[in-house]
């Protein structure tokens, strides 16, 4: 039986342009972590956003499930388990669901691009611990992301280099509407530090 504050566990929204070291910060924490782009989408739902040319915008709030999101950081915070999709995203789909449990942690990570967009609610709902923006160099974000997505095969390689110069451009404007939302702009080791400092007053509160 998991120990009675896990029940209770906090989330830490880590937001972020695309490529900006969220996964990789959140790993390094030692937390248990919900990773928000499995609620992506599926690539033929015909809600999905568009943009001018025709593409599917994954880069639209609208391309993602937010209440689903939402009802499994809920789960997590009063159950301390939550069943959860694994999106394949050069599949375009959901391609098979995993348990995640937080194993008597106090606060657990939900990490992705869209994180910002429920801080509000999560906050409403009591399950907020603390809500951060991770933000580098607009150029360093930009060769972050190309390097992962080519190694991880997410699209094709023009795909992928028009995505890269459309955010690159639109990078101050995307950090400033996730600040906006309630997320706090910090560097890679201001937002380890925050995260250690909810982590541990979890563990106090528990005692």
């Amino acid at each position: 039986m998991n120990p009675a504050p896990a029940a209770h566990a906090r989330v830490i929204l880590l937001s972020g342009p695309s490529g900006s070291g969220k996964s990789s910060l959140a790993e390094r924490s030692g937390l248990p972590v919900l990773q928000l782009d499995d609620f992506y989408k599926d690539g033929d739902d015909p809600t999905l956003p568009r943009l001018p040319d025709g593409a599917v915008d994954w880069d639209s709030p609208l391309a993602w499930h937010r209440d689903q999101a939402v009802a499994a950081i809920r789960a997590l915070h009063e159950h301390a388990r939550a069943e959860v999709p694994v999106y394949s995203i050069p599949d375009n789909g959901r391609i098979a669901t995993r348990a995640l449990e937080l194993d008597g942690a106090g606060a657990f990570i939900a990490e992705g691009i869209f994180a910002a967009e429920i801080v509000a609610e999560c906050a409403e709902q009591g399950l907020l611990g603390d809500a951060l923006c991770l933000r580098n160099g607009a150029l360093t974000t930009a060769w972050r992301r190309l390097r992962r997505d080519v190694r991880e095969g997410r699209k094709s390689l023009p795909v992928l280099l028009r995505r890269g110069l459309r955010l690159m451009r639109a990078e101050r404007s995307i950090v400033g509407r996730q600040v906006s939302l309630g997320s706090s702009p910090c560097a890679g080791p201001e937002a380890e530090r925050r995260i250690r400092a909810v982590a541990a007053r979890r563990e106090l509160s528990a005692v």
